[in-house]
């Protein structure tokens, strides 16, 4: 067929074509219409869309205005009033001769653990059958005692699981602490290397033939950097590799690098390493058994036991907080200067907002003597009640600890309890000075956490494990407590009767083991060890030994 007659037969086909009816154009005219509305709902939607996105930024920007605005009073419990308060119901607390509460029956409610299935005492919760390999892991113990002590345990958890020997784990020196100790120093190396022998192989140094190979220069060996809570997959599928190619690899920093919910037999290795192969060294040990016995002999009047409180109030904690107290312009001036040597600039970076006040209000600021010393004598404990007060340097200590020593009298602290020769060595160490706090506060029969942190962390997690699942602990609700400490017309009976609600409180919680599914330090086993070192706790029953580090007769 021509072209022509192409072009002709399609113009015969159009022509063909019926022409649109009335009905058809209507129709058109209405599929047009809804096209339109349609169209208008969506730009509607998209209008609408934009407005929520606008005042979202705009009260994201404003929030931190209002926050700054929080330590200029705006709230109940913004602003410190505390010492003022105490001044006021000074008189009332002093006449208080209601009765007061024994030390012996402080804790009412009971642990019971669920029936498990029977456990087997010996060497079958190991990750491999022979320790002891060509393989060698090195890791780097970050930050403070306890946190340390986290990265020590989960240390030996990943040299069981890639079946690697493990360098004794090295301490690494911070700024802040400031402590130079090396494990030896803290912990007794020949039992942490003897206890572990079935498990894993532990050594104090690397072969010289593998050191030569990094000119005799740990740090020249590869640094992974591994992933914050990573799970055992993590460590087979990214770190053994290279271990394997390499012999060896170190892992800095390496605290909070392997999950807190693990496999049973490598929750046992974390169980063992922490209860059993951890012991302090003897010098700590020997120390912290003086004080414990000299607290004991001076708790005649209470049957032998003590309250410990472990105090947050020293310079960095306080300048770290960036709370306001009552110190004024000087207080501001010394803050601002610890702030400076600690973190350098980290506090002054234009996108941090510091908000005094909210903090507060948030019961995220270290508590004073004073608020301690009230909350304790309205949760009924006497005048004579023995406390050992576990704490580095107090900020300004004469002035803030006065009111609590006037409240307790027979309040005590290792400069009071030592002589200055058993402490000379342990001076400019404040990771042995917080180990012997540490085994202090373990065996007194209430411990007192003020402000969180690695060291009640542990220490909680302990004394649960040592006292049938009860953590003996004061946790004291601080949000309810700075709102009492700023009403100035709160009448002492009131405040009595909130701190009897709040040790109660304590009490119930004390036994109880939160649902906690993400590798959070609340679902920590080092806080809640029990049930999964249950094993290991029965194991101790079952031979009837106790704690073995530090043995101390009432």
């Amino acid at each position: 067929m021509s072209s022509k007659s192409a072009n002709g037969h399609a113009i015969n086909n159009i022509q063909s074509s019926p022409p649109t009816s009335p009905r058809n154009r209507q129709n058109c005219r209405r599929r047009l219409r809804r096209r339109g509305s349609f169209a208008m709902l969506h730009r509607r939607h998209f209008l609408l869309l934009v407005s929520v996105l606008y005042f979202t930024g705009l009260i994201s920007c404003v929030g931190p205005l209002f926050s700054l605005l929080q330590y200029s009073g705006f709230g109940a419990g913004a602003v410190y009033r505390s010492h003022e308060i105490f001044q006021k119901l000074w008189t009332d607390i002093e006449a208080d001769n209601s009765s007061s509460i024994e030390l012996s029956s402080v804790w009412i409610y009971k642990r019971k653990l669920k029936e498990q299935r029977p456990c087997s005492f010996g060497t079958t919760a190991s990750t491999k059958d022979s320790p002891g390999t060509n393989l060698y892991l090195i890791v780097d113990a970050n930050g403070g005692l306890n946190q340390q002590r986290s990265s020590i345990c989960n240390s030996v958890v990943i040299a069981g699981l890639l079946n690697a020997t493990l360098l004794i784990p090295r301490l690494e020196f911070h700024n802040v602490w400031r402590d130079s100790s090396e494990f030896g120093d803290i912990y007794d190396e020949d039992h942490f290397m003897s206890t572990l022998k079935d498990y894993i192989k532990v050594v104090k140094e690397l072969p010289v033939e593998l050191m030569e190979r990094y000119d005799s220069n740990i740090s020249n060996i590869q640094n992974l950097r591994v992933q914050a809570w990573a799970p055992p997959r993590y460590y087979l599928e990214e770190v053994y590799p290279v271990l394997f190619k390499q012999r060896v690899v170190r892992i800095s920093p390496f605290a909070n690098r392997l999950s807190m919910h693990l496999p049973s037999h490598l929750q046992f290795l974390r169980c063992f390493s922490n209860y059993e192969a951890l012991k302090f060294s003897l010098a700590i040990s020997a120390l912290a058994k003086k004080l414990v016995k000299r607290m004991i002999e001076r708790s005649s009047n209470s049957g032998g036991k003590y309250i410990s409180v472990h105090l947050r109030f020293e310079e960095d904690m306080v300048a770290f907080s960036c709370c306001i107290y009552d110190g004024g312009q000087v207080e501001k001036s010394e803050m601002d200067v610890v702030r400076e040597m600690g973190w350098g600039k980290k506090f002054k970076q234009k996108y941090r907002v510091i908000a005094p006040g909210l903090n507060r209000k948030n019961g995220k600021c270290p508590m004073t003597p004073v608020e301690v010393g009230m909350m304790l004598r309205g949760m009924g404990f006497a005048k004579d009640t023995p406390i050992y007060l576990a704490s580095g340097k107090i900020y300004q200590a004469d002035r803030y600890l006065a009111p609590l020593r006037k409240m307790f009298p027979l309040l005590q602290t290792k400069d009071t309890l030592a002589t200055k020769d058993e402490l000379a060595p342990f001076e400019g160490y404040s990771s042995r000075l917080a180990a012997v706090d540490y085994l202090v506060c373990l065996f007194s029969e209430v411990f007192v956490t003020t402000q969180g942190g690695n060291f009640p962390h542990f220490l909680i997690g302990h004394r649960r494990y040592l006292f049938n699942g009860h953590a003996k602990t004061i946790k004291p609700d601080k949000i309810k407590l700075v709102t009492l400490l700023q009403n100035t017309s709160t009448s002492w009976m009131d405040f009595k009767d909130q701190m009897g609600s709040m040790l109660a409180e304590s009490d119930r919680k004390g036994i109880m083991v939160p649902r906690v599914k993400k590798s959070t330090r609340k679902g920590s086993i080092y806080s809640n060890p029990l049930p999964e070192c249950r094993c290991l706790w029965e194991s101790k029953r079952a031979t009837n030994r106790s704690n073995s580090y530090l043995m101390v007769d009432r």
